[in-house]
């Protein structure tokens, strides 16, 4: 009886078989890493930024907007960070030899960017739409927690897949009046505020993996 012989195509058929044993496992290493990365799950995550910023002093103790920085956050998928321009606004009237502004003052000179860390990334296979959130009652303090009293802004909430299923399923607690949503110590007047508010909007979160896989 003779041996079986692998036909020539099989020469071809080998080595990417070969390569794809070795690098799936490698792949699905490198993405269950990612996904645990600090970025996307360790609650207190606060990365060290170019510059010093007090959100304690400017949206808590000068009640600044969350929307006057972060001025896409209702219209855009994402929520900008303000530019130089923006900021150097005030601190030019406030004192622009600050030593602690020196980044900044720099930025503003020279026309490039400051390169800040981003505290909430969620992975590139996530899609997140602020504006779909703001339109419909979800306030900045569900996901960012309480920035007003934040000297360094860290992360508030997991972010992760669970977590945000949990508001998609109930959605009730999460909702207030639009006039409210940057509003940080907004509470719901009664028990039925927050299904009015659902069912005035009515919102009804997708489930479905599409929604924030695409």
């Amino acid at each position: 009886m003779e041996p079986y012989r692998f036909s020539r195509g099989w020469n071809v058929v080998r080595p990417a078989l070969a390569t794809a044993v070795l690098l799936v496992p490698a792949y699905a290493v490198a993405v269950y890493l990612y996904v645990l990365s600090p970025q996307a799950i360790d609650v207190g995550y606060a990365p060290i930024q170019p510059m010093p910023f007090s959100h304690a002093m400017h949206a808590g103790e000068l009640g600044m907007d969350c929307s006057y920085a972060h001025n896409t956050v209702v219209s855009s998928d994402g929520a900008s960070v303000p530019t130089t321009h923006t900021c150097w606004a005030c601190q030019q009237t406030i004192g622009a030899d600050i030593e602690t502004l020196a980044a900044r003052r720099e930025s503003h000179e020279t026309g490039k960017p400051i390169q800040w860390v981003r505290v909430h990334d969620l992975p590139d296979f996530v899609y997140f739409d602020h504006s779909a959130h703001v339109s419909r009652g979800v306030g900045c303090v569900s996901c960012h927690g309480r920035i007003d009293k934040m000297e360094v802004v860290r992360q508030s909430e997991t972010l992760r897949m669970s977590w945000c299923l949990g508001c998609h399923r109930t959605p009730e607690p999460q909702l207030r009046p639009q006039e409210m949503i940057t509003s940080m110590d907004w509470q719901a007047i009664s028990a039925g505020a927050d299904g009015l508010q659902l069912s005035i909007r009515s919102v009804n979160p997708s489930q479905d993996c599409s929604t924030c896989h695409r």
